[in-house]
């Protein structure tokens, strides 16, 4: 199933076309959220996918500074967002409810219990992201600035 497909399905049954009172079922011409993968590995992208699909993945971690290089927007509260799995294939369409940004060495235990069993080991777990995200001039560190999301899952397959 690809991206659109899965928006034509993911909206009506997350009750996101408020319109189809008036046109019917489909409103054609719609264009579907961004689409991205968690993780930096089609492994990884495939067991956050399932985390995110049953509940068990409720917020995501991002660095800052890769933001600043592509010079993206941070997320914000409200938009919506396409979860693919590894071999790119939609999983849940989730909505973003909270955005923060705080020094690594700060995240707190209601943040990290959204994707790890600890805070133990959700610093374990992005210190090695970290590590290995670094293109030479962004070496981990626990004042470097995160990304912190917190969303819910609207709908999944």
């Amino acid at each position: 199933m690809d991206v659109n497909e899965f928006w034509e399905l993911a909206r009506n049954a997350a009750d996101l076309n408020p319109l189809h009172v008036w046109v019917g079922e489909r409103v054609w011409g719609t264009v579907p959220p961004p689409a991205w993968a968690f993780g930096d590995s089609p492994e990884l992208a495939d067991a956050l996918a399932q985390q995110v699909a049953s509940g068990a993945k409720t917020t995501t971690t991002s660095l800052l500074w890769e933001y600043e290089a592509e010079e993206a927007d941070l997320p914000e509260r409200g938009e919506l967002g396409i979860v693919l799995d590894g071999k790119d294939e939609p999983r849940a369409l989730i909505l973003t409810t909270d955005v923060r940004v705080v020094p690594f060495a700060e995240v707190d235990d209601e943040h990290a219990l959204g994707e790890a069993v600890s805070l133990d080991e959700w610093r374990r777990e992005h210190e090695s992201f970290a590590r290995r995200a670094d293109d030479g001039q962004h070496p981990f560190d626990p004042a470097m600035p995160v990304v912190l999301e917190r969303f819910e899952v609207l709908y999944h397959r």
